[in-house]
């Protein structure tokens, strides 16, 4: 339908002005309700400068409202004189619009001062001054006058209710609600809306006795009810109650409201599949979905086709100017790794925001092109956009080497007072190898420094090669009475495993018992990979059979355990129960099959790694890569299949792949094993060639001379190292009496 301007309307002199008013005034009311509030304003103006009609008390508190919705202080202030000149502010909805005015524009001295002025104030009056105290911060102010009101039904206690929640205060409304409950004073849907949006984990029991109190007193069919209650359990993580919630109502009374914070909850909960089904029946019960519903359901798109179908959708739904749903739709290009459809996207936008910037820019990182997102964030600046935290998180990632240069921004736009800020830079000095620098950025971070800093402090000493630094970091830690979370814990355990440090790594187990972590599937990989790597198989499978949930890292973890300890039989059992896991929530990776290959290849189990290998490539699609390449050169090469490893080389060099000088070492260890002097010879120019004269190369090589009784060659090769200057490194041992 088209939209009307009324701004040049000039209306007619009419036989009857009271008629003509009331037409005028039903045409205010009706531009109000539709949210074209300038042209109310102008058909407003219009009416007041007219000379024949006068405008009344309704045409005044529809233009008020107008002007509270636009927060247009100055013409609202003109409209209360106007009200007080012609005796209109007498009249009780002038007085509560001018009331809402002035609570809108949050200047409480003026609604203070107006609700003094009306001689009988009624509820909405009340309901108001106390809704704009409780949202202006004057908490006690708002209790006060509450408890001095000698009536006070339910739209009061749910001014109280509502302003504290809606302001930070939760515990307070927490209070109102549990006393109003006491006294006996009966809740309607907004009362249950407000306190159950307001339940998190914390207050999760809670949430639910409030959730039986509701379908006690009937108002589960009330849709603004349902939609809080649903967002209660995916907050609360409880997607079985979410849904428990919607299937008895939600799908029946619910709203578009309701879908989208179904779709929403369920993209949180990473139950991606599941928003996209949602999203489908939301279509079909007839509603269509909006901006919000785009920009979740867009977060669950991670194939192509996919993410191109609901971009047309939101196209074909007129959402094709939107803002908010490109920038969705930027990110989700990028995480479909189709970056080429996220820059067209930008470019097509006319109405950039930061949020778009950072889009782009987190898209370029994403993608390693650190060059195009230093670029897109200087066209960002030149468009008068300023960074914050997300832009200089995004940089970080996509550049270390300008990381004291964004670290002077940082403090030029006084972003470093943002522990989020901070923390980015910590990582991204840990991961250019500046870790002292890090360190003393740390330091400064004494008073905002949260465990996000500290987690990023002992990482950056285990990416550093300073795990004793990251256990005394944790030790700090402690003594500070900070709480680790399981994130922390891995890192520490990660640290043992890589020292063989059994005895630490027992202690931090323990702590994990007893506070309560031994559930999370993330601790359980890692206590699976400290124990293997500390030689104690028996106590990682104890671990990993006590699981409750196993991810694909999970089964890796069992397998490379068995692998290390060349229990290859044993890896390839696992390697098969993990296919057929009950759960069906897990599936054999690139990182799986490596596994599993490295185990065939130190137990010189031929036959089982070819058919594991062919079994990769054949029913599970996955494409070689050079890892798995080389443990078929290293199975074929232990077990003296040397001419055909020599022929797989081949095979990966007619593909066009790099071929890692690691993959030649390991044929050549192989020709030194078995005394393949031919082969090894030629492996060994190879080496020559590419690792510029590597000492070991020589010494293999002069041994499997002098093993195939070639001493005179072996000899030569000897003298060789001497006339080349080539000499071969002194053994040397970590370990310390």
């Amino acid at each position: 339908m088209t939209r009307k301007c009324y701004r040049q309307t000039i209306i007619p002199r009419q036989e009857n002005p009271i008629q003509q008013l009331i037409k005028l005034n039903c045409l205010l009311k009706n531009l109000v309700h539709g949210g074209q509030f300038s042209d109310a304003l102008h058909l407003f103006q219009q009416i007041h400068s007219s000379h024949h009609l006068k405008p009344d008390h309704y045409t005044v508190s529809t233009a008020l409202t107008a002007c509270a919705n636009l927060h247009e202080t100055r013409v609202g202030a003109q409209l209360h004189a106007h009200s007080i000149l012609c005796g209109l502010k007498m009249f009780p909805h002038v007085a509560n619009t001018l009331l809402s005015h002035y609570a809108k524009s949050r200047d409480l001295v003026s609604v203070k001062r107006v609700f003094d002025e009306i001689k009988e104030p009624d509820v909405y009056s009340h309901t108001t001054l106390l809704s704009a105290c409780t949202k202006l911060g004057e908490v006690d102010c708002a209790r006060k006058m509450f408890d001095q009101m000698p009536q006070r039904d339910v739209a009061l206690w749910n001014a109280m209710i509502t302003g504290c929640a809606e302001n930070g205060y939760d515990g307070i409304a927490f209070d109102f609600f549990h006393k109003r409950h006491v006294l006996g004073v009966k809740a309607d849907n907004y009362t249950f809306a407000s306190v159950i949006s307001l339940c998190c984990l914390e207050q999760f029991d809670f949430g639910r006795q409030v959730h039986c109190l509701v379908v006690k007193t009937g108002f589960l069919r009330r849709v603004s009810v349902v939609n809080s209650l649903l967002t209660m359990y995916f907050n609360c993580k409880s997607v079985a109650d979410a849904y428990s919630v919607f299937e008895e109502v939600g799908c029946e009374v619910g709203d578009e409201i309701t879908y989208n914070a179904v779709i929403g909850g369920l993209v949180s909960m990473e139950r991606d599949e599941a928003a996209l089904m949602m999203f489908k029946d939301m279509k079909t019960v007839g509603l269509k979905p909006t901006e919000l519903t785009f920009v979740s359901i867009m977060g669950a798109c991670f194939l192509s086709n996919i993410a191109r179908q609901v971009h047309c959708q939101a196209i074909k739904m007129r959402f094709e100017d939107s803002t908010c749903v490109n920038n969705a739709a930027i990110s989700m290009y990028s995480n479909c790794g189709d970056l080429n459809a996220a820059c067209l996207v930008f470019r097509t936008l006319e109405e950039k925001d930061i949020v778009t910037w950072n889009a782009i820019i987190a898209s370029y990182a994403q993608e390693n092109l650190s060059e195009n997102a230093i670029r897109a964030y200087l066209d960002m600046r030149r468009n008068g956009i300023e960074p914050d935290e997300f832009t200089i998180g995004s940089l970080l990632l996509a550049s270390s080497e300008v990381v004291e240069m964004i670290q002077a921004t940082v403090i030029k736009n006084a972003l470093i007072f943002k522990v989020e800020v901070s923390n980015a830079l910590l990582s991204a000095y840990s991961r250019i190898g500046e870790i002292e620098k890090g360190n003393k950025l740390f330091h400064h971070m004494e008073q905002s420094r949260n465990l996000i800093s500290w987690n990023a402090m002992i990482s950056g000493f285990l990416l550093n090669g300073l795990p004793t630094r990251g256990l005394q970091q944790f030790s700090e830690l402690l003594l500070l009475g900070l709480r680790p979370n399981h994130y922390t814990l891995s890192l520490v355990l990660s640290i043992c495993a890589a020292i063989s440090d059994l005895q630490c790594g027992k202690q931090v187990h323990a702590y994990v018992l007893k506070f309560g972590y031994s559930f999370n599937t993330l601790l359980g990989n890692a206590l699976v990979a400290l124990y293997s790597k500390c030689g104690a198989l028996y106590l990682s499978l104890r671990v990993f059979e006590k699981m409750i949930e196993k991810d694909t890292v999970s089964w890796n973890s069992i397998i490379s355990a068995y692998a290390q300890h060349g229990q290859g039989k044993e890896a390839i059992r696992w390697f098969e129960a993990m296919q057929y896991d009950s759960s069906g929530a897990v599936r054999p990776d690139k990182a799986t099959f490596t596994a599993v290959l490295s185990a065939c290849s130190h137990s010189g189990l031929v036959a089982d790694g070819i058919q594991i290998f062919n079994l990769m490539v054949n029913d599970f699609a996955i494409e070689p890569e050079i890892h798995h390449f080389s443990c078929i050169i290293d199975l074929l090469g232990r077990a003296g299949f040397l001419d055909v490893a020599a022929e797989r080389l081949l095979i990966i060099k007619d593909r066009g792949m790099d071929i890692d000088p690691s993959v030649w070492w390991t044929l050549f260890s192989s020709c030194a094993s078995h005394g393949h002097l031919q082969l090894g010879s030629i492996v060994a120019e190879f080496l020559l060639e590419t690792g510029k004269d590597d000492p070991a190369v020589y010494i293999l090589l002069s041994n499997l001379y002098a093993n195939a009784g070639k001493w005179q060659e072996s000899a030569n090769l000897r003298e060789l190292m001497k006339k080349y200057g080539v000499l071969k490194q002194p053994g040397s041992s970590w370990i310390t009496s």
